[in-house]
């Protein structure tokens, strides 16, 4: 299927140009009846509204992590008490927390945005959501590309996420890596 507005050619399932962004019309439906009301271009999320998102998520991930660590950390002490140091059982359990929390953390935005709500609960919360370049869901192992990514954003001094407030289709360095978009919901 070719853009209407840019011209490129598209694979006929694809809801949005992967060229341009523009919405595509529906194989089934004539592009007559596109109305005038329905935008040409999905509306893309900005800076702020993910950074809202991420500052959410990122409190309730901790509060999970917390809730499901301490007792584990306090019966992986309980268990060692007998046998270790207090220095042995504090870095068992340091070593413990660290590991769960990367798990938690990682599965919180790996399932989230692959699932059908295609957001986590922060983005869900500021009505955003992640697609693919053509406007699709995305799978587990894109979103698993999108949440490793995440660390090389961090690791040029955050410029990979400050690159959402300056780029054409608003995607962070881990966006451009994944192919992913971060669009309004009902925009």
């Amino acid at each position: 299927m070719f853009c209407p507005q840019c011209g490129a050619n598209n694979s006929q399932e694809a809801k949005f140009c992967a060229s341009c962004g523009a919405q595509l019309a529906l194989a089934a439906e004539p592009a007559i009846k596109q109305s005038a009301a329905l935008p040409t271009t999905p509306k893309f999320a900005g800076f702020w509204f993910r950074t809202l998102a991420s500052i959410i998520d990122t409190v309730l991930c901790q509060v999970a992590v917390v809730i499901l660590v301490l007792p584990l950390g306090f019966a992986l002490g309980a268990s060692m008490a007998g046998t270790s140091s207090l220095s042995e059982i504090e870095a068992a359990g340091q070593g413990l927390g660290f590991v769960l929390g990367v798990l938690i953390q990682w599965l919180w935005f790996t399932i989230a945005e692959s699932s059908k709500w295609q957001a986590t609960i922060g983005k869900k919360m500021v009505g955003i959501k992640v697609t693919d370049e053509n406007g699709e869901r995305i799978g587990f192992g894109k979103a698993n590309a999108r949440y490793w990514s995440k660390i090389l954003s961090a690791l040029i001094l955050f410029v990979g996420f400050v690159m959402v407030a300056f780029t054409e289709k608003k995607q962070g360095l881990h966006d451009k890596i994944a192919g992913t978009l971060v669009v309004k919901v009902n925009a």
